[in-house]
This record gives structure tokens, C-alpha cells and sequence, in this order.
């Protein structure tokens, strides 16, 4: 059998107080999800400039592409990063969308300090099933679960799912009783990706549903995935610099910060990142051909990336100063 790292060794935290603390306090804790060290050194910079606890998120794919001895490695610098900028922040290193017992067991025997199992593709009880599984064997560890009920259109690497269907407030109870969770992602209409919503259409996040299900299940920690804005400003200068995106439309910051004053304790936002690195790269590109430094583009990319995460923390999610 392989050694056995816990997350405590790497500095790390799991969620819950973290959360107990959002949900009375009536903000969100930022969930950015990291590939490399760019999108990493722009997410702790953030966080400490702005004194905020911090999520870092590596979904399957991410593993997958930059190896998961890395970015464990990466993970536990970021602690000590934090602590080099002047500021230890609360850091929680997670897996997004699990898809199976095997993979989060994994991921909790190699320094993460939360999972989630996403087994909102199954049937309610194939759900619950493979939710409590999972849930059993990581509170051994003092690592926390998050679970998910609904399921949110939209792609995002390898979650694909074509239609919406929202969270019934009648199952969350059950569901988190039978499964013994410690964080509830909900489908209220957010959706995953950038082009998540036509250009004009109308569309509002059903906070009438995250009502109802905060009345079921009182000062229990909600999340929310797919939550990106997709900022026009970025689309915008991605593609007056060569880029392609058409109909990207995201989720109003309002809305969003409505929500985290509530019991959302959690908000997921990768798309957004993705848009601020990619509008910055292509802008150094295109305005300087002869630049081959990757250095030179990937600098002003983190940095786009800091600001954005900064006005996140303080402009949707209230996490600043809850460090």
C-alpha cells in the first residue's frame, strides 16, 4: 500500500469551520479551481491581499493534466506562499466533481482535505448509495464531503450534462441524513462553462428554491457550482484580439451575492479565470507577434487573474477579512 499523506502535513484545513463561520457571518468562501502555478500564484495573492479563507479546487482533469503529485506539492507551497506574502489564510484543498469512490479516496490519501462526490447522474438512491460510501471512509480521515443534488446544464471539463434540472427541496433532508454530508451543492440555475445563457435571454438564479431548501435544512452549508459572470469586458477583449467566443453569457453578481448572504457558504467560479487569462495572453500576443517569452504573456495573465479574484472576494462572495 502507497503512504498515506494526510492534509494536515501539508498545512491545510478542511471546510468545516470554514463554513460555519460563512454561514453565520452571511458570505461565501471563494472555490477557484488551479491547473498550474500562474492560476495558483494569482488565486493566494488574492486571497492574502484581501484576507480571505480560500478553496483551492483540482477537478479529475485537472489531475490528469498537470499530475497529482504536483499540484499536491503546489498545494502545500501555497501554504507557505501565503505565509510568505504576510498573511496565513485558511487553505482547503478539494476535489471537484468526483466521480467515484476510488478516485476521492485516492485524493483523501494523497493530502486533500475535502472531496466531493458528485453522483447527481445516478438515481436518487444510487446517489445516496455512493454519497454515503464515500462520506464513511473520508470522516475516518477528518476529511469533509461535499454531495450534490440536480443536476446543472453545461460542460465543464468532464462534466457534460445537456438539460437542468433543479434541486428538489423535498429530498435535501433525507438526502443529507441518509449520507451524513457536510455541504449540499444545489441546482437552482447556475450552469457550467462560459456560454451558459443566450445573449438577451432573461435569466435569474431560482432564490425562491434556495429559500425553500435553506427552511428544510437550517444553517446547513449550501454550495453553488457554474457560478461564473462571464464579464463581457473579457469576452470583449478576447475577441478583439483574434478569439471566437460568440453568446457567452454568465450569471448576474447580484444574484450571486444574494445568494452568499444566505446559506450558500460556498461559490465555485472557473470559467470567469479562464476568460482573465486568456483575454490577457491573447492581447500580449497579438499586440506584440515577435514576443515568444512565455513569461511575458503569462504574467500579465496572472496578474488579470489576481485583480479578478479580488473583486469576487469583495464585490460577490463578502469573504474579505474572514481570514
Amino acid at each position: 500500500m502507497k503512504n498515506f499523506t494526510s492534509y494536515k502535513e501539508l498545512g491545510l484545513v478542511n471546510s468545516r469551520d470554514m463554513f460555519a463561520k460563512a454561514v453565520t457571518g452571511g458570505y461565501a468562501i471563494p472555490a477557484y479551481n488551479f491547473n498550474n502555478l500562474e492560476q495558483l500564484q494569482a488565486i493566494i495573492m488574492a486571497c492574502v491581499e484581501t484576507s480571505s479563507p480560500v478553496i483551492l479546487q483540482v477537478s479529475k482533469g485537472a489531475r490528469s493534466y498537470a499530475n497529482q503529485t504536483l499540484l499536491r506539492h503546489l498545494a502545500a507551497g501555497a501554504v507557505e506562499y501565503a505565509a510568505e506574502l504576510g498573511k496565513s489564510v485558511p487553505i482547503v484543498l478539494h476535489l471537484d466533481h468526483g466521480d467515484s469512490f476510488e478516485l476521492c479516496k485516492d485524493c483523501i490519501e494523497t493530502g486533500f482535505s475535502s472531496v466531493m462526490i458528485d453522483g447527481s447522474h445516478l438515481s436518487y438512491e444510487e446517489n445516496v448509495k455512493l454519497t454515503r460510501q464515500v462520506v464513511e471512509y473520508a470522516h475516518q480521515h477528518d476529511v469533509t464531503v461535499e454531495g450534490e443534488l440536480g443536476v446543472l446544464a453545461g460542460i465543464e471539463d468532464d462534466v457534460h450534462a445537456a438539460h437542468h434540472t433543479y434541486t428538489e427541496p423535498d429530498q435535501v433532508e433525507d438526502f443529507v441524513s441518509k449520507t451524513g454530508v457536510d455541504s449540499l451543492a444545489i441546482a437552482i440555475g447556475t450552469s457550467h462553462g462560459a456560454f451558459k445563457f443566450k445573449p438577451g435571454e432573461e435569466h435569474e438564479i431560482r432564490l425562491d428554491i434556495l429559500a425553500e431548501i435553506e427552511k428544510r435544512i437550517p444553517g446547513f452549508p449550501i454550495v453553488l457550482h457554474g457560478a461564473s459572470s462571464v464579464p463581457q469586458e473579457l469576452v470583449q477583449m478576447i475577441n478583439a484580439h483574434g478569439g471566437k467566443l460568440k453568446d457567452a453569457v454568465g450569471i448576474s453578481e447580484e444574484q450571486l451575492r444574494a445568494a452568499a448572504r444566505s446559506a450558500v457558504c460556498k461559490i465555485n467560479i472557473d470559467s470567469d479565470g479562464r476568460l482573465a487569462m486568456t483575454a490577457a495572453i491573447r492581447k500580449v500576443l497579438d499586440e506584440k507577434p515577435e514576443e515568444f517569452d512565455p513569461r511575458k504573456y503569462l504574467g500579465p495573465a496572472r496578474d488579470s487573474l489576481k485583480q479578478l479574484y479580488i473583486h469576487k472576494i469583495v464585490n460577490v462572495l463578502g469573504s474579505n477579512g474572514k481570514a
